[in-house]
């Protein structure tokens, strides 16, 4: 069950039970219209009293009092639940999949003539930016939450969770078996070819002695370059003259260069040994098996086995073919980035190379309790749903975080008191055992609310960023622009000198 995260508005609870239920678990007869997007937060609204202050009767959310009572699709008016608790299960896309935030950037100041080749999807901004929470013990996770009520919407909430993997140094991490699927069709001619290159070169230079690589391009055929090579260190010369050589020209076989690559990938597998297909291209695919489907089944059956897929997108955004790229990356398990330029090379295979190639945790899954009465009304993640079975369960990189921001409402604004107890329970498999493991982070709303807002305002700027950027595609965004203005305003002055913030506010001000 998939839900998307542009605002629910006026008839959220509508929505909710007619496409989440049960989610609508705190839904009431009556509901306010209009976009609660832009609500205001002074940042002093962080302290941990007031949690249980009476706000109103049971089931009064300040709705207009003359429309009409919303139904369930059984015909029934909802019901506000106030009895049982909420217990939902949350997933984004893969922690470190980024490529959307990279391609609407590139097209905003870029000369690419704006976002509407751009799929937004707002869990890959929260995975792009940095959230600077502490870091969990080696082979662990950590689970930090912070909340902020509305102000001016008694009953109302945002919430953020962070899920942290352990910090790991480039020195100090596994040996890597990487396999390079590498697109020379004529398309990549030009600008592809070299940000494919350039990233190749990049992941040169953060090798080890003990890695192991191969290479495989792809074209209408695809021709083995390099077998289970273990490099000597960085920038290994055997590695380097392979990547100089490439060159574009024919067709485009992404299946047949797929099944090369798993081959050469599963050849040179090792136990302990963190293996990687790595597949750069424009992503298209003309000749052979192009089925979407088909392709992503075959690069996600080795999950199981720990090989999982890092896509590299590269070109433009006008011409790259996100979806199916973004179809294979999803079903292998691994990050979907996108290389515009050299500076994104560096960020992506530089700085954040242990991140966007390792594993810290395997098949996390995070299970989030509530008090009765509350529902999700925005969440900023790819799934949720009260059913385990409908919600993916993703991985975790090292250096890395899983970033959930959303907004809940309760229809018993008046039964939330500082000790009403949330739950955040993270079940995850050990990156090289395989071990289940977890962690149970038990809270109250008076801990959530007396956390420093920073991270959570910044999400806050995150999301609404996002969610401008999906109504500037449709047309008129002027409420969304103001509403990401006014949140991103007041995560800057948590943290004025944020680059991240610093870029999203150049984009707002290009989008006029």
């Amino acid at each position: 069950m998939t839900v998307y995260t542009r605002p629910l508005v006026g008839m959220r609870c509508a929505l909710a039970l007619a496409s989440l239920a049960p989610l609508g678990t705190g839904c009431t007869a009556t509901d306010s219209a209009g976009d609660y997007s832009g609500a205001e937060y002074d940042g002093d609204d962080g302290g941990a009293t007031g949690a249980g202050a009476p706000q109103g009767d049971a089931g009064d959310d300040g709705g207009v009092d003359d429309e009409p009572p919303i139904v369930d699709p059984t015909g029934e008016p909802a019901v506000c639940n106030d009895a049982d608790d909420v217990t939902l299960y949350l997933s984004p896309d893969d922690s470190n999949s980024m490529s959307s935030p990279v391609q609407a950037r590139a097209s905003v100041l870029g000369s690419w003539g704006g976002l509407g080749s751009v799929d937004i999807r707002p869990w890959e901004f929260l995975n792009y930016y940095g959230f600077d929470y502490p870091a969990a013990e080696p082979g662990s996770v950590g689970v930090h939450a912070s909340m902020l009520a509305d102000p001016e919407l008694p009953g109302e909430y945002l919430l953020q969770i962070g899920i942290a993997s352990e910090a790991m140094a480039n020195d100090r991490r596994p040996p890597m078996n990487l396999t390079f699927v590498l697109d020379t069709s004529g398309s990549m001619a030009g600008v592809s070819l070299e940000m494919m290159q350039e990233s190749c070169r990049r992941i040169a230079g953060n090798l080890g002695e003990g890695d192991v690589v191969s290479m495989v391009t792809w074209d209408t055929d695809n021709a083995i370059v390099i077998a289970n090579h273990m490099v000597g260190g960085p920038d290994d010369p055997t590695l380097l003259a392979a990547i100089d050589g490439l060159q574009a020209g024919g067709g485009t076989n992404l299946h047949a260069g797929l099944v090369a690559g798993y081959g050469l990938a599963e050849a040179a597998h090792r136990p302990g040994v963190v293996s990687r297909v790595l597949l750069v291209s424009d992503g298209g695919a003309n000749v052979g098996i192009t089925d979407v489907e088909v392709i992503a089944a075959h690069a996600g059956g080795q999950g199981e086995d720990g090989i999982y897929l890092v896509g590299v997108g590269v070109g433009s955004p006008q011409t790259y073919n996100d979806a199916l790229m973004d179809a294979v990356t999803d079903a292998g398990k691994g990050a979907s980035v996108f290389v515009p330029d050299a500076d994104e090379a560096g960020r992506v295979f530089g700085e954040r190379f242990v991140s966007t190639m390792a594993v810290a945790a395997r098949n996390v899954g995070v299970r989030l309790d509530l008090p009765p009465g509350f529902e999700v009304i925005r969440f900023s993640g790819e799934e949720i749903s009260t059913d385990p079975d409908e919600v993916e369960p993703q991985h975790l990189a090292p250096d890395d975080t899983m970033v959930f921001h959303q907004r809940l409402s309760t229809c018993v604004p008046e039964a939330v008191f500082d000790d009403s107890p949330v739950t955040i329970t993270v079940r995850y498999e050990d990156a090289v055992s395989f071990e289940t493991r977890e962690v149970v982070h038990e809270t109250t709303f008076a801990a959530l609310l007396g956390q420093d807002p920073a991270l959570l305002l910044e999400g806050a700027a995150v999301f609404e960023y996002a969610t401008a950027l999906a109504a500037w595609q449709q047309g008129d965004a002027t409420a969304e622009l103001a509403a990401a203005r006014a949140a991103l305003a007041r995560a800057l002055e948590h943290a004025p000198q944020d680059s991240d913030l610093l870029e999203i506010q150049r984009v707002l001000a290009e989008l006029g």
